[in-house]
């Protein structure tokens, strides 16, 4: 939970809603890619009436980036969801949106937090998309708060094009079925796509696609490559900073790919890429528009952990990612270490 840090008697938006049979898998487990949109739409709620609070453009707020978001508890079937999004920090350009997840148990009246995140939006003109806009700034109540919000935003803005720069690599063309067979528990044995046509539901204002759109994509897909390494029930774990590199317009294809990076006993992450290419105007190549890291575990059929098959390496590639994702995974250990000594 954060401290409020309201502009102008600003309120947090709230929203909810029930989630049905469509929002689960099999198992009856909401798709963290459902939860990935709710959050996705407050935040881009919250950030686009805070923007239009001042004189001049009208404008839509765009999501740019989302930290790292994890998902503390499963969430079910007949459940509601409780959605509550602040802004904590306004650099001139942009905005920190943080966002928590309760699930209520509508039978008992429990709560529990299922989810919270940080998300980053930026204005963009309804008369010319490609005009950002400044950002009104809000109070805070301290100035340490702001600080903190201020290295946040210096943090967050070396990271994106730190990984912008490395992300621009092509994902290999998918095994053909008879190797695929050969070789459980490998990259390329698990590695999923699935291509999507924008259509306007899939969009928001000026035909561009809702970034929540996006996420669900990304889960589904990295889900699917879950599965298929564990053959169990599988659930999202966590999802580590998701970096919207270029918009995407209605009537693009996007390919979504998943591939697995690192296994643990007990968790898996998994590299998942966006790119996008327009299906009539001809001159547009092929970019890569979206990317993130998604951590999933297994579960058996009473939702507790388990194992985790280890990953085959193959190459110098692969074993180059494999490590670089136990370096991710010890670090987020480590800094949940810290976080329950502190609390």
């Amino acid at each position: 939970m954060w401290a409020p840090q309201l502009h102008k008697g600003l309120s947090p938006l709230q929203l909810c809603r029930i989630m049905r049979p469509d929002d689960a898998n099999i198992m009856g487990n909401v798709h963290g890619g459902i939860i990935l949109k709710m959050i996705e739409e407050a935040g881009c709620i919250v950030s686009t009436r805070h923007c239009n609070t001042q004189d001049g453009d009208r404008c839509l707020a765009l999501l740019v980036r989302v930290e790292k978001t994890e998902f503390l508890s499963p969430v079910f079937i007949g459940e509601v969801v409780h959605i509550t999004a602040e802004i904590t920090y306004t650099s001139k350009h942009s905005l920190e949106v943080q966002v928590i997840v309760m699930a209520e148990n509508i039978l008992t009246g429990g709560k529990r937090l299922a989810s919270k995140a940080a998300l980053w939006y930026v204005p963009c003109s309804l008369q010319n998309v490609s005009n950002i806009m400044e950002v009104p700034s809000i109070q805070y109540v301290s100035a340490e708060q702001e600080e903190e919000g201020r290295k946040r935003y210096e943090a967050q803005k070396i990271e994106r094009m730190e990984t912008k720069a490395r992300v621009e690599e092509v994902m290999p063309p998918l095994p053909n079925s008879e190797d695929a067979t050969k070789e459980p528990h490998t990259v390329g044995f698990s590695q999923s796509s699935l291509i999507h046509l924008v259509g306007p539901l899939d969009c928001i204002l000026h035909d561009y696609v809702h970034g929540g759109v996006t996420m669900k994509l990304m889960d589904e897909v990295a889900g699917i490559v879950a599965a298929r390494h564990c053959n169990t029930n599988i659930v999202t774990a966590s999802v580590d900073a998701i970096n919207f590199h270029r918009k995407i317009k209605k009537g693009c294809v996007v390919t979504v790919t998943g591939r697995l990076t690192f296994v643990s006993n007990r968790s898996m992450e998994l590299e998942v890429l966006v790119d996008a290419a327009s299906l009539v105007e001809k001159e547009m190549k092929k970019y890569r528009a979206v990317s993130a890291f998604f951590t999933f575990i297994s579960l058996d059929k009473d939702n507790m952990p388990l194992p985790v098959p280890p990953l085959k390496i193959k190459g110098e590639e692969e074993q180059r990612r494999f490590e670089e994702g136990n370096a991710r995974y010890l670090q987020a250990k480590a800094k949940r270490l810290a976080d329950n000594r502190q609390q």
